[in-house]
C-alpha cells in the first residue's frame, strides 16, 4: 500500500467514516475509537450486541496511555488481542469496566494507525455470520451503509487470540 493510500484511509477514519479494511488477521469494519458517533453506528451497521466491546487496534504500546492504561507490554504476541482492566470510555467497554486491544505486526496497518490512532475494528460480518473473506462479501453485508472498502484480496485466517492478562486465555 502506498503513503497516498494510507494518508486517505487514516484521513476518511479522522472524519468518522466506517470502513472495511484487511488488518493483521481478517478483514475488519474499522472506526476511530474517539468517535462515539461512528462506534454507535458501527454498532448498528453490524448488527452487533451492545453490550459486547469491540476490539480495539492501537499502533503501538503507548497508545495504551490513551486509555489511562498504565501497563506495559514489552514484546507483544502476534494475532494476540489483550484484555486491559478500564474504567474509561463507557461507550467502548459498555459497563464490562475492561477492553481488548491489539497491536498489529503488520507494516502497511501500523502505518494507519499511527496516522488515524486507535480503530475499533470487530470482524467484517453482521453479528453470528461467519467473518467476510474479501470485500465482495464484505458488501453482501454492509452495501452503502459503509464509507470505504479496501480490498487486498481474499484473506482466510482465523480471529486473534484473546488473552486477559488477569484470568489467562478467552479464545484460542
Amino acid at each position: 500500500m502506498d503513503q497516498q493510500v494510507i494518508n486517505i484511509i487514516a484521513e476518511r477514519i479522522n472524519l468518522g467514516e466506517i470502513g472495511v479494511i484487511p488488518t493483521d488477521t481478517i478483514y475488519g469494519i474499522v472506526c476511530s475509537a474517539f468517535n462515539r458517533d461512528s462506534v454507535e453506528k458501527l454498532y448498528k451497521i453490524r448488527k452487533r450486541n451492545k453490550n459486547k466491546p469491540m476490539i480495539i487496534l492501537i499502533g503501538s504500546v503507548d497508545d495504551l496511555k490513551l486509555f489511562n492504561i498504565n501497563n506495559k507490554i514489552d514484546n507483544w504476541p502476534e494475532k494476540t488481542s489483550i484484555v486491559f482492566d478500564c474504567n474509561d470510555f463507557d461507550y467502548l467497554h459498555r459497563g464490562k469496566k475492561s477492553l481488548a486491544f491489539r497491536l498489529p505486526h503488520d507494516k502497511d496497518l501500523i502505518s494507519i494507525l499511527k496516522i488515524s490512532g486507535p480503530i475499533v475494528a470487530p470482524s467484517a460480518n453482521i453479528e453470528g455470520k461467519k467473518p467476510a473473506e474479501n470485500i465482495a462479501e464484505a458488501k453482501k453485508y454492509f452495501g452503502d451503509k459503509v464509507n470505504f472498502y479496501i480490498d487486498k484480496g481474499n484473506i482466510k485466517s482465523k480471529p486473534s487470540k484473546i488473552i486477559y492478562l488477569n484470568n489467562g486465555i478467552i479464545r484460542e
